[in-house]
């Protein structure tokens, strides 16, 4: 007599009995803010059962950066079952499940939640029958510090910032001085004993293996004090962007472990280079690549508009993929950062760059250069394949590509050529008014944009206006 077929465990019958097997003590569930950063909240295992999967857990949202307010500030966090990973930073055997933010009174999802709109963007990309998955791989680049100091009060304000690999301390007196330390732009793939922070990165490597994360490589950067690259394997959006809060978790947190310091923003040092994370992206349907063609590089027409729609509505989209006031301070000229929105094949001096490392139409793709690693994943992501998107349903023609060294360029050849937003508030205007584009499927509501636009303006911009700076004493101190 044939034997039945055993049903297949559901994702949250998986949970749960990884949490028995396991003997799980706790259950820590993150969720993501409107600017960008990772919250949590903690419950004891006595408290959870397949039940918090549809009931989920009350947090007050009037507390949450760019939310609700108080008099309206009750809100749900719903964990996803298929987010589960052990947690390697909590004594206690801990599990963490990464949540949707919801709307109590009606159960629906809460359109601020980042999370969600990514979600949406999943679902908007199908409706429109070009394609059915788009992959993202971000390369996140970040410093590793030993030291940051920083304040500004109404009549003080510093920060300093040490690295024992910092080209800046071959003349300090340590004893002893060993020497070996990257120079400043030079930072790119030396070895140890000149690269000082190979074991460290191999162990956020192993980390980030054993919570499920393919990672490609790993390698020290340009810039001396630091500066490093881990590669994940690029993922489905949504996936994406969660394995991206999950490896920026890891970094920080073994970082700390180390006695060491970790920071994704963008250009935390003058005179070097700051740190980007190059979006690699790809539209597919039913298992084939869509960007492979016959056409320049190698790109299909399909991948040609793709570019078109980003360069058209690049300097909106930077107000997502580059969203800090110090983002603009690495979008200049001299420092491998693209400032010219053009497109170009193997070129890293152009905005858009198409790979031509294989010929296999698998590996077809574009690299978007501009954005930098203090993005919100979710809505970076999200705000990029909808411009693509935009490019293709209007067949928006890219131009001709620009196959030259754009950092070597004469300034009148470039003339023509549109540049990125060189401050946060110039890229907040191109989106308040360049949007259409994002609302096309609910994706990002009027409601979202307004909020992300006013949020950035009074909590960032306009502060940082009013506090004086230390370079403004070296400059006006003596008129």
């Amino acid at each position: 007599m044939a034997k039945a077929k055993t049903k297949a465990a559901t994702p949250i019958q998986k949970v749960l009995n990884f949490v028995k097997q396991n003997k799980i003590e706790f259950i820590d569930f993150k969720f993501m803010d409107f600017p960008g950063q990772w919250q949590h909240l903690t419950i004891p295992i006595s408290e959870f059962d397949a039940k918090t999967f549809v009931d989920g857990i009350g947090f007050d949202g009037s507390s949450i950066r760019g939310w609700k307010a108080i008099n309206e500030s009750d809100m749900l966090i719903i964990p996803d079952p298929n987010t589960m990973f052990s947690d390697p930073f909590v004594k206690a055997p801990t599990i963490s499940l990464i949540c949707d933010v919801y709307e109590p009174a009606t159960k629906e999802k809460y359109s601020r939640c980042p999370r969600s709109i990514a979600e949406k963007a999943e679902a908007y990309l199908k409706s429109t029958g070009i394609a059915d998955t788009i992959y993202f791989g971000p390369e996140a680049e970040f410093f590793i510090f030993d030291d940051v100091r920083f304040d500004s009060t109404p009549n003080s304000a510093f920060y300093f910032v040490d690295s024992e690999e910092g080209r800046w301390n071959t003349g300090t007196d340590i004893g002893p001085n060993l020497g070996y330390r990257p120079r400043y732009k030079e930072g790119y793939f030396p070895i140890p004993p000149t690269d000082a922070l190979n074991d460290l990165r191999n162990e956020m490597v192993q980390k980030l293996i054993n919570m499920d994360i393919q990672v490609e490589a790993q390698h020290h950067e340009v810039a001396s004090g630091g500066q490093c690259e881990i590669d994940m394997r690029f993922q489905p959006l949504l996936k994406s962007a969660d394995q991206l809060l999950m490896f920026k978790y890891v970094v920080k947190n073994t970082a700390k472990l180390s006695g060491k310091t970790a920071t994704y923003m963008p250009k935390p040092l003058a005179g070097d280079n700051g740190s980007g994370m190059h979006l690699n992206t790809s539209l597919w349907k039913k298992g084939k690549p869509l960007f492979a063609g016959g056409g320049y590089a190698g790109l299909s027409e399909l991948g040609l508009y793709y570019i078109g729609g980003i360069l058209k509505h690049a300097a909106a989209l930077l107000a997502f993929t580059n969203p800090l006031t110090n983002s603009y301070k690495r979008l200049v000229p001299g420092f491998e950062a693209p400032v010219k929105l053009a497109y170009s094949q193997s070129n890293r001096s152009a905005a858009l760059r198409i790979p031509m490392y294989s010929s296999n139409p698998k590996a077809k793709r574009v690299e978007f250069r501009c954005p930098d690693p203090a993005a919100n994943p979710y809505l970076a992501f999200s705000a990029l394949m909808m411009a693509g998107l935009d490019g293709i349903i209007n067949r928006i023609d890219p131009g001709d590509p620009l196959d030259k060294d754009i950092y070597d360029m004469d300034p009148e050849e470039l003339a023509f050529v549109p540049s990125t937003p060189e401050t946060l508030s110039e890229s907040l205007r191109a989106l308040e008014n360049d949007h259409e584009f994002l609302l096309k499927g609910d994706v990002f509501t009027e409601d979202v944009i307004r909020t992300w636009i006013d949020y950035k303006f009074d909590k960032e911009i306009r502060p940082l206006a009013l506090q004086p700076h230390p370079f403004e004493y070296g400059m006006y101190f003596d008129v």
